[in-house]
């Protein structure tokens, strides 16, 4: 279980004009901006699931483990009611890819939907006071004491989801139509039928996701988070700290460049509005690169490539297997023959067949084939030289 600090800057939302979704370990709900959470890393659990629950894959991008699988689970939903939370469950991980940048990295995630169901219909609500029904998941609102922060019971939850091939981040639903969620802990949460559901699911994946702290004016936030900062726009540019790569940099939304905003709380943001402030807004540019940056701690930039790499005879056509992204952006492949660059043989430059290569007889020679992330998004180089570059190395014989 999260501190009761970090729940409650979890249930801080946004409705339209109000509100936002705050930042704890669960973290969805509106009112006052509450406080902020960090975000855990996937959860997988071993052979825990129990029987009778149908798994369905919605979307599948490729191999498992190369991918973030979303498993989005419903508590409160009877039989009778399946069909209402397929369709819940649709709009929530559609919402989630119409934004910035899981659109652009949707091709990083398959989508799994468990239909758990409940004994009962619906959940125990605000008027509830934290009581509990006897649904699989546990889900309530009231969690931590407060009325919009809904939590589930993790440990349930996990069993289940079940077990992944890969990283997994776990989406549970609530049959209600309140306001309600809460993100940055082993399971995100929101209220499956409120009218506001895709705009809390963007909120509150930025805190599970990219670890970001909700950016409040009265939020207690942490600025350990990486959209946070306890530093003025000078002293970050002086100390090379925190987003000064991005300080001057216009603000996806336009509305201004990126820089040092303090709130009220004393803590400093990069622009005056964002997701992570006020639903249905977008996610500023550090923020951005936070959220790709974890999802290249989870996923390699390429499958595996084909042959595997090493020692190969003959004069075969070599593959490699870059993730693909939506829209203009691609990652770029580079060959190239003992260190000289060579075209590859595709126009998508993923294929060499290295029977074109003019090679010595009886010789050995290298191909390497490197694969990148060239986003704009991303300004730390030796971070992505680490983790958004993948090389591969093959030696021909004969």
């Amino acid at each position: 279980m999260r501190s009761a600090a970090a729940l409650l800057l979890v249930a801080a939302a946004v409705l339209p004009a109000v509100v936002e979704l705050a930042s704890p370990a669960p973290s969805t709900a509106i009112g006052p901006p509450p406080g902020p959470d960090r975000a855990l890393p996937p959860v997988s659990h071993p052979d825990l699931r129990p029987p009778g629950a149908p798994s369905v894959d919605l979307r599948l991008t490729g191999d498992a483990s190369n991918r973030i699988t979303l498993v989005l689970l419903g508590d409160g939903y009877t039989a009778a009611q399946q069909q209402l939370f397929h369709e819940q469950a649709d709009r929530a991980w559609r919402a989630l890819l119409e934004i910035e940048p899981f659109r652009t990295y949707q091709g990083f995630f398959n989508i799994r939907r468990v239909d758990v169901v409940s004994p009962v219909p619906g959940i125990a609500e605000t008027e509830s006071a934290g009581k509990s029904t006897a649904t699989p998941l546990g889900m309530h609102f009231w969690c931590e004491g407060t009325a919009r922060l809904l939590c589930a019971d993790e440990q349930a939850t996990a069993r289940w989801a079940g077990q992944g091939d890969g990283p997994q981040y776990l989406i549970a639903l609530a049959n209600s139509t309140e306001y309600g969620g809460a993100g940055g802990t082993g399971v995100t949460t929101l209220a499956g039928g409120s009218p506001d559901a895709g705009r809390i699911i963007q909120h509150e994946i930025g805190h599970t996701v990219g670890t970001l702290g909700d950016e409040y004016d009265s939020a207690p936030n942490d600025p350990d988070y990486p959209n946070l900062s306890a530093v003025d726009a000078e002293e970050m540019l002086r100390e090379r700290t925190k987003w000064w790569r991005w300080l001057g940099a216009e603000s996806p939304d336009g509305g201004g460049t990126v820089g040092a905003y303090r709130s009220a709380n004393g803590l400093y943001r990069p622009t005056a509005d964002s997701v992570m402030r006020t639903l249905g807004s977008t996610y500023n540019l550090p923020s951005r690169e936070a959220i790709v940056e974890q999802l290249y701690r989870r996923v390699k930039p390429t499958d595996d490539p084909e042959p595997a790499p090493g020692q190969v005879d003959g004069r075969p056509k070599l593959h490699v297997r870059p993730l693909a992204l939506t829209g203009p952006r691609q990652l770029r492949v580079s060959w190239s023959l003992d260190g000289k660059p060579v075209e590859a043989s595709s126009a998508d430059g993923t294929w060499l067949d290295s029977g074109t290569l003019a090679l010595e007889p009886g010789g050995k020679h290298t191909v390497t084939a490197t694969v990148q992330d060239t986003t704009d998004w991303v300004r730390d180089e030796a971070f992505r030289n680490q983790y958004m570059t993948r090389t591969v190395n093959w030696t021909l014989t004969g």
